[in-house]
């Protein structure tokens, strides 16, 4: 009767050697194999994000070959060659003092690309600073920490800058840290939350119990575990803070003539429209579109990866 039982279909075989148990395995590997193909997917990088990725790489070789690679001096003046269309001898044209426009913008990477990564730069010490203690000592600091952010906050980017600037003068050093001082709530804001977070996992009780103080946790293990949200959050900000200095330029707070910086060459270049000379503000206002598109592809790129790491 045990024989019979046993050897009657769709009941599990006892013997080891039986086909039955074999199928553990594979139903336990294909779950796996599932996740790995899934996570092949996850790696493999988008057209655009490899396109946006070759883009800022190859700006930001040009901002460090300008003086080789430029065709001109960046203000080398041509009165003869005064808003010319673009030819073989300029080939983006150049402007109302016969500027190559070309050699401008090259030159204009520098100071464009540097003036954002300081201001981030700066932005981030602050921001990450008020962040990480409002929301490690929580209570009476963080709501003070809160409150301070919040009155940042209502009050106007802009306005917050020219303010700065009647008072220190203009210039694009001026322009920096001002408007990293409007950028810090901003980063203080989402440090705090995600330090929040970070906060409640068991290894902070652990390092506590080893007699650790809050201040060498936070340096030595909450920031840097913060690092790779942060580091996909400032990307994504890159250019819009890129924009923001390319309107303080634009608007005489910035760069100063003979700078070449885009935001100052969109400033000089308006007076063209009225003569019908258009290349001398499409050429650095395509700069700035292009740059700041690929920053948002890649730091939306890179905000994705890092949110589907933490699932």
């Amino acid at each position: 009767m045990t024989l019979l039982q046993d050897s009657q279909p769709g009941r599990p075989s006892s013997d080891p050697r039986s086909p039955g148990r074999a199928s553990g395995p594979r139903t336990a590997a294909e779950p796996a194999a599932t996740r790995r193909r899934r996570s092949a997917r996850r790696r493999k990088w988008p057209l655009s994000l490899w396109i946006a990725s070759g883009f800022l790489a190859l700006t930001a070789l040009a901002a460090l070959l300008a003086s080789v690679i430029s065709p001109y001096a960046p203000d080398a003046i041509d009165l003869g060659a005064s808003l010319a269309d673009p030819d073989a001898n300029h080939l983006l044209g150049t402007d109302q003092s016969g500027r190559d426009l070309l050699s401008r913008v090259l030159h204009g990477a520098g100071p464009s690309l540097v003036a954002p990564l300081a201001l981030l730069a700066l932005a981030s010490v602050v921001g990450i600073a008020l962040g990480t203690v409002a929301a490690w000592h929580g209570g009476w600091v963080d709501a003070l920490l809160s409150r301070v952010t919040d009155v940042m906050f209502a009050f106007p980017g802009l306005l917050f800058v020219i303010l700065v600037v009647s008072v220190f003068g203009d210039g694009l050093t001026t322009a920096v840290v001002a408007l990293a001082l409007a950028y810090s709530p901003v980063v203080a804001k989402y440090t705090r939350s995600i330090a929040l977070a970070e906060r409640s996992k068991p290894y902070i009780d652990a390092y506590r119990v080893q007699g650790m103080s809050g201040t060498a946790i936070c340096a030595l293990r909450l920031v840097p575990n913060l690092a790779p949200q942060l580091l996909g959050y400032l990307v994504l900000m890159f250019g819009q803070v890129l924009m923001g200095m390319a309107t303080l330029s634009y608007l005489g707070f910035g760069a100063q003539p003979p700078s070449s910086e885009w935001g100052l060459m969109v400033k000089e270049g308006q007076a063209a429209l009225v003569q019908g000379a258009l290349w001398p503000v499409i050429v650095p206002g395509t700069a700035i579109a292009l740059v700041v598109v690929a920053f948002n592809i890649v730091g939306v790129r890179i905000s994705d990866r890092l949110g589907a790491r933490e699932r």
